[in-house]
C-alpha cells in the first residue's frame, strides 16, 4: 500500500510539473543555442558539436511536445463538468489552465529559434518545406490552445495576442531563412538574367538581304580586347590596411565570390578587381584575414538568420518582435495575479523575461555585427558606421577569430608504430565496429596554422600568378600538383615520377617521404612546416575524402598501413619510431617494388622510401626542405581547386578548413576553374556599299 501511495504521489507530482518542466526546458535549450551556436564556426571541439547537435534536435521536439501537452490539458479542462456549480478547486483549475495557455505563444517563439543557428548542417536547409508544414501545424495548435482558453478566461487575451504575433513572426523568419539558404534557392538568387547575346539571326538576315540586293556587303569582327591580369608588384611598399578597410573588402568580395559555393562562374572583371586588391600592397596575414571574414559572411548566410534579419523587412520584423515582447511583459506585469498559482506565475515571469533578454541579446548582436556596419557604410552613414565599428571592436568582434585557425593532422608512421602496442584492444574495437572512429579520435591532432605557412602559401600563389600570362597557362597551373615547383627548382627530372601518379598515391608518397627525411635530420634542422602540411593532406585523404579527388585512397592507405605494421613487427618492435624510420631508409630499393611484389597490394611504402632517398640526394638541406614544402603546398592548392563549393561550405560549421581558405584565396588571385568568361561579346559590324 505504501508503494502504491508513493507511486500515486509521484505520478501526481509529475502531472503537476510536466508542462512547467517542458516550457522551462524549452527556454533553457534556446539559451544554450543562442549563446553557444556561434562558437562552432571557430571551434573544432567535438564535445561542443555534440552538445549543440542535441540541443538543436531537442529544442523543436520539446516545444512541439509541450504544445501537445497544453492542447490535451485544455481539452480536459474545457470538457463539460458533471457538477452544476463549479467548486473552489474547479475555479483554481480554470485559473491555472488559463495562465498556462498563455505559455503557448512562447513555445511558438521558441520554435522560431535563435538568430545564431537555423541549420545545424547544410542538409537542414533543404528541409525548409518540412519546417513550413510544421509552421502551419504548430501555429494552428497554438491558436487552438489560445482559442480554447478564451472560454475559461479573457484575462490573458491582449498579452497572448502580442506574444502570438511575435512567435508567428519569429517562426516565419526561421522558415524564410532555411528557404533562402537551400542550395537551389541560393543558386537561383545569384543567377544573372539569361544573356542571349547579340541578335545573330537578325544580323545575318540583314547581311543576306544586302547581298541579294546586289550590294557589296562585308562583315568585320572586332574581338573585344582581352584584358591583362594584374601583375604582382613585390617592389611596392606594403600599405597596411585598416581593420575597417579589411571588413569592407571582405563584404564586397563576399557579394561576388559567394557564387563559388554553388559552382557558378566568374568573369574577367571579377578576376581583375580581386587581383588588384590582393596582389598589390597586401600582406599574407591581411589576405587571410579578408578571406576569414568573407567566409564568416558565407557561414552566416547558410547557418543563421543573418541574410534575413539584415534586410529591410528583417529589420522591421526584429523591431516589431522586440516592441511586442516588451508590451506583453508590461501587460502581464499589470494583471492581478493573486488568484493564480504562485509557481505558474514564476514560470510565466521566467518565460517573459527570458524572451525579452534573448530579444535584447539578438538585437545587440545584430547591431555590432559586420553586416550592420557594412549596411551603414555603403548607405553613406559613415559616422554611424564608424561608431558601430568601434562598438564592435570594444566587444572584440574583429579580433575574435571567425574560424578555428587550426589544421588537423594524421601521421601514418606514428599511427602504425603506436597501434602495434594495442593489438588486443584494437581487435575488440574492430569487433564492435568502432576501430576507425577511435583511431581518428586518438590519432588526429589539431594544431594552429603556422603564420609561416600562410606566408609561404601567399608568396607562392603570387609567384604563380605573376608567371601566368593567358587562359591556357591558368588551366595548366590548375592541373599541377607539384610539377611546377619541381620544374622551378630544377628537380623535375629526378623527382617528377612521384607527382605523375594518382593524387591519393602522390599524397601518401610525399607524406611518408617527408617523415623519413624529418627523422633523418638533426633536431635543429627539421622543417615542421612541411610535416604539418604533409599530415594535413593525409588527414584530408582519410577523414575528408569527399574534399579530395581521392581515387582508391582508402584502399591504398590500408595496404600501406599493413605493410608498415608488418615491417615494424619484424624489425622495430623494440626501437623508437626514429630508429625504425632509419631502418626503412636502409632497405635496398634498387628494383621497383611493383616489379618484385606485383600490383595486387596498393602499398606505397617502399616507393616512398625511394622518394625519400632521392630527396636526401639534395645535399643542401635548406634547398631540400624548400623543395618538399613547395611541392606539398602545390598539392594543397591542387586539392583546394578540385573540391566542389558545397563541400567547402559544409566544413564552415565545423571550425572551417585551411583547404577552404586556400580555395577562396586562389580564386581571389585569379586562379581556378571558375573564370569562364574571358572577353565578353565579339563586336561585329556590317559594311554595305553600292
Amino acid at each position: 500500500m505504501n508503494l502504491l501511495r508513493l507511486t500515486t504521489q509521484l505520478w501526481n507530482l509529475f502531472d503537476a510539473w510536466e508542462i512547467r518542466f517542458l516550457v522551462l526546458l524549452s527556454l533553457f535549450l534556446q539559451i544554450v543555442l543562442i549563446f553557444s551556436a556561434d562558437h562552432r564556426k571557430h571551434n573544432v571541439n567535438r564535445l561542443l558539436n555534440v552538445v549543440l547537435w542535441l540541443a538543436y534536435l531537442l529544442a523543436d521536439s520539446v516545444a512541439i511536445f509541450a504544445l501537445g501537452v497544453l492542447t490535451h490539458s485544455q481539452d480536459d479542462e474545457s470538457s463539460p463538468s458533471p457538477s452544476p456549480s463549479p467548486s473552489a478547486a474547479a475555479a483554481n483549475s480554470i485559473n491555472e489552465f488559463s495562465l498556462q495557455a498563455f505559455w503557448s505563444p512562447f513555445l511558438l517563439l521558441h520554435l522560431g529559434g535563435p538568430d545564431t543557428i537555423t541549420a545545424f548542417s547544410l542538409e537542414d536547409n533543404e528541409l525548409w518545406r518540412r519546417h513550413l508544414l510544421n509552421l502551419l501545424f504548430q501555429v494552428t495548435t497554438a491558436f487552438y490552445v489560445f482559442y480554447k482558453s478564451l472560454f475559461l478566461s479573457t484575462t490573458w487575451l491582449l498579452p497572448s495576442l502580442f506574444m502570438f504575433a511575435t512567435g508567428l513572426l519569429k517562426y516565419g523568419e526561421r522558415t524564410w531563412s532555411l528557404f533562402s539558404a537551400s542550395m537551389d534557392r541560393f543558386r537561383s538568387s545569384l543567377l544573372t538574367a539569361p544573356d542571349p547575346g547579340p541578335n545573330y539571326a537578325k544580323f545575318m538576315e540583314e547581311y543576306a538581304s544586302s547581298k541579294s540586293a546586289g550590294l557589296h556587303a562585308e562583315i568585320t569582327v572586332e574581338q573585344e580586347r582581352h584584358p591583362k591580369s594584374v601583375t604582382p608588384d613585390d617592389t611596392q611598399k606594403h600599405d597596411p590596411k585598416s581593420h575597417e578597410e579589411i571588413v569592407q573588402w571582405a563584404y564586397c568580395l563576399f557579394l561576388t565570390f559567394r557564387r563559388l559555393i554553388v559552382d557558378l562562374i566568374l568573369t574577367f572583371e571579377d578576376r581583375i578587381n580581386s587581383q588588384a586588391f590582393f596582389l598589390i600592397g597586401l600582406s599574407a596575414i591581411e589576405a587571410f584575414k579578408v578571406v576569414e571574414i568573407e567566409l564568416s559572411f558565407i557561414y552566416d548566410v547558410l547557418h543563421t538568420k543573418s541574410a534575413v534579419i539584415h534586410t529591410t523587412i528583417g529589420r522591421l520584423i526584429r523591431l516589431t518582435t522586440f516592441i511586442y515582447t516588451i508590451i506583453a511583459l508590461l501587460l502581464f506585469f499589470l494583471i492581478d495575479k493573486r488568484k493564480y498559482d504562485p509557481m505558474d506565475v514564476r514560470v510565466t515571469y521566467t518565460l517573459a523575461i527570458g524572451a525579452l533578454v534573448l530579444e535584447i541579446y539578438a538585437m545587440f548582436y545584430a547591431i555590432v555585427s559586420f553586416w550592420t556596419y557594412n549596411w551603414l557604410y555603403f548607405s553613406k552613414y559613415t559616422s554611424l558606421s564608424s561608431f558601430v565599428f568601434r562598438l564592435s571592436n570594444f566587444f572584440c568582434m574583429y579580433s575574435k577569430p571567425s574560424w578555428s585557425d587550426s589544421m588537423a593532422g594524421y601521421n601514418l608512421l606514428s599511427f602504425c608504430y603506436k597501434d602495434q602496442f594495442w593489438v588486443k584492444v584494437g581487435k575488440i574495437l574492430c569487433f564492435i565496429g568502432l576501430k576507425d572512429t577511435c583511431d581518428q579520435f586518438w590519432y588526429t591532432k589539431h594544431k594552429p596554422v603556422p603564420e609561416k605557412l600562410k606566408k609561404v602559401i601567399f608568396r607562392e600563389l603570387k609567384l604563380k600568378t605573376g608567371s601566368i600570362t593567358d587562359t591556357a597557362s591558368y588551366k595548366r597551373f590548375n592541373a599541377c600538383r607539384g610539377e611546377w615547383a619541381l620544374r622551378q627548382k630544377g628537380y623535375y627530372k629526378e623527382l617528377g615520377w612521384s607527382v605523375e601518379v594518382e593524387f591519393d598515391e602522390c599524397v601518401l608518397l610525399w607524406h611518408i617521404a617527408t617523415d623519413l627525411c624529418f627523422f633523418e635530420e638533426a633536431e635543429e634542422e627539421k622543417d615542421n612546416i612541411s610535416r604539418v602540411v604533409s599530415d594535413y593532406l593525409l588527414y584530408l585523404l582519410l577523414e575528408r575524402p569527399f574534399m579530395l579527388t581521392a581515387g582508391i585512397g582508402q584502399i591504398r592507405y590500408g595496404d600501406t598501413c599493413a605493410e608498415v605494421k608488418h615491417f615494424f613487427q619484424r624489425w622495430g618492435k623494440e626501437k623508437s619510431i626514429e630508429g625504425v624510420c632509419k631502418m626503412l631508409l636502409k632497405v635496398n630499393t634498387e628494383y621497383l617494388p611493383i616489379d618484385v611484389k606485383g600490383d595486387r597490394s596498393k602499398s606505397v611504402l617502399f616507393d616512398a622510401c625511394r622518394l625519400a632517398k632521392d630527396l636526401m640526394k639534395i645535399k643542401e638541406k635548406k634547398t631540400r626542405w624548400e623543395v618538399i614544402s613547395l611541392v606539398l603546398v602545390e598539392m594543397l592548392c591542387f586539392a583546394a581547386t578540385k573540391c566542389r563549393g558545397n563541400f567547402h561550405a559544409k566544413q564552415l560549421s565545423n571550425g572551417g578548413e585551411l583547404l577552404t581558405h586556400v580555395w577562396i584565396l586562389m580564386a581571389h588571385m585569379g586562379i581556378g576553374e571558375q573564370y569562364r568568361i574571358e572577353a565578353g561579346h565579339a563586336r561585329a559590324k556590317l559594311f554595305v556599299a553600292k
